[in-house]
């Protein structure tokens, strides 16, 4: 039985995974009526991704949210299964790497998306997408019934195997799984049954096979394993426990039964990324634009911040106000920095599981990432605060790249950089009297803040910040720059307010 529901969203979001529910929240802040749907019927228990990077801490931060996440918090990571520590203290940034579980991560996103007013349902299965200039209709099944509703936006945030993705006709091409790794969360471990519970979080590199050994919270064990050669056997589902307790006997002698099994899976290097982002008024954003071997939780970082991104474009372009090919953007930022993360994790992969003839390379990259600059290169780029986007002419080094947290006072009360952008609105911060008034006729959709940098000089007198926090345009008094500013505050907010056209934007191209 099919029914037709008028539109209940300004946008649907299909997936209520971190992705689904960060966009969903920055929509919501940005005044969009937003609907998740989600196939499950309830919240996974289970956590796939398991950790949090620096940049994604920082987005959050944002948001003002950061302090709702708490886990263990470790100032580097591991590249390559131990190879070395990537050292997170020596970037411009508060956080390192948090281990926290995914299913955590999504219960608090869920919370505050619900504070919000975001309409979360479960039990509703996209199974078709239809569209016209104007909307997008999804067909939904959800308790044995067909559903057609409607929206002026789909966004895919519903994984690797994205049914909004199929349907919208976008390829999907890259490299197919080539190896196995099984998943095995432990809970009740004698952690006396083997002396490699003593040296957690551990990566070992033996002769048949990687072991790593992760504690995912105070009573689980997460252990994962990777026989050396063994073929990918996803087609036949999880792994059973007789079948798990083989290979990682065989591949690390280690003895499972040292705790109990509560999930058992199994996941492979799949590297693949979607030609395009967007089809008219169909999106895509995480698992569904990109997916990549399970490293660090670089999957669930790039998505977050691919919704972080996506969020305020697609407000401006629902609120009427967003300049010509703002919503382009969205692609022709997110999909280079997805590149050279699938990049970076396919170097990865070959690093931890290439036998002996990979050992002179390893040793190689060892002696090269013990020197500070190097280190912090790699470091930069798996944590996501390297990530700097094309905004336009403009000299200032830091054009187009993330804020940094600063502590500020403005009117004689203390604030920092990161609560400035609590609102999702962009910012125009100056730190130093100039002639910024020429912002005035876009306050509408600014904030325009003075203020006094408290620690040290920031390097610039005034900066136009974007709502997902990268730096649009930057300045010193002694080059104020305004013809720039003017054109930065027209190319990434639009019009100012005596020439704007109220009314929503009808154009929508049917691929960027």
């Amino acid at each position: 039985m099919a029914t037709n529901s008028r539109s209940l969203a300004e946008v649907i979001v299909a997936g209520a995974g971190p992705v689904g529910l960060t966009l969903a929240a920055e929509l919501r802040l940005a005044g969009i009526d937003v609907l998740v749907a989600e196939r499950a019927l309830e919240p996974s228990r289970h956590s796939r991704a398991f950790g949090l990077l620096p940049r994604t801490m920082e987005v959050w931060e944002q948001r003002g949210v950061a302090d709702r996440f708490t886990g263990p918090r470790l100032p580097h990571a591991d590249l390559a299964a131990d190879l070395v520590d990537l050292d997170f203290t020596r970037l411009d940034t508060r956080h390192g790497q948090m281990l926290l579980a995914q299913a955590t991560t999504e219960r608090v996103l869920a919370q505050w998306a619900d504070e919000l007013g975001v309409k979360l349902v479960r039990g509703y299965e996209v199974v078709g997408v239809e569209q016209d200039a104007d909307t997008v209709t999804v067909d939904i099944r959800t308790a044995g019934e067909r559903r057609r509703i409607h929206a002026d936006y789909l966004v895919g945030c519903d994984g690797a195997h994205s049914t909004v993705r199929t349907c919208a006709g976008i390829d999907f091409p890259g490299e197919y799984t080539r190896a196995e790794f099984v998943l095995v969360d432990l809970v009740e471990v004698d952690r006396r049954s083997d002396p490699r519970f003593e040296r957690l979080p551990l990566f070992e590199r033996g002769p048949n096979g990687l072991l790593v050994i992760l504690p995912i919270s105070a009573d689980t064990v997460r252990v994962v394993v990777h026989e050396y050669g063994a073929p990918y056997r996803g087609g036949r589902g999880a792994p059973t426990w007789e079948e798990a307790k083989q290979v990682f006997a065989r591949a690390a002698g280690f003895d499972l039964t040292a705790g109990r099994p509560v999930w058992i899976s199994r996941f492979g290097n799949t590297a693949r990324q979607a030609t395009a982002y967007r089809q008219g008024r169909i999106l895509l954003a995480g698992d569904a634009a990109h997916t990549l071997l399970p490293a660090g939780g670089q999957g669930l970082n790039l998505g977050v911040q691919d919704a972080v991104n996506l969020g305020w474009k697609l407000a401006a372009e629902l609120g009427g106000w967003a300049p010509p090919g703002l919503l382009d953007t969205y692609r022709s930022e997110r999909h280079p920095v997805a590149g050279q993360v699938l990049r970076n994790a396919k170097a990865q992969f070959a690093l931890m599981l290439g036998g002996p003839e990979i050992d002179a390379l390893r040793e190689l990259l060892g002696e090269l990432l013990a020197f500070e600059d190097v280190n912090r290169f790699l470091a930069g780029q798996v944590g996501g605060t390297a990530i700097r986007y094309d905004v336009g002419p403009g000299a200032h080094p830091l054009s187009g790249c993330r804020l940094p947290y600063r502590p500020l006072t403005v009117e004689g009360e203390r604030t920092d950089t990161m609560r400035l952008l609590h609102r999702a609105r962009g910012v125009l911060l100056a730190l130093a009297p100039g002639p910024w008034t020429v912002a005035d006729g876009w306050t509408d959709r600014i904030d325009i803040v003075r203020a006094r940098a408290l620690d040290t000089d920031a390097g610039y007198a005034c900066a136009l910040i974007r709502p997902d926090g990268h730096v649009a345009w930057a300045a010193t008094a002694e080059a104020p720059d305004v013809d720039g500013l003017n054109a930065a505050l027209r190319r990434w907010f639009g019009a100012p307010r005596g020439e704007r056209v109220t009314g929503r934007m009808s154009e929508c191209p049917a691929e960027l």
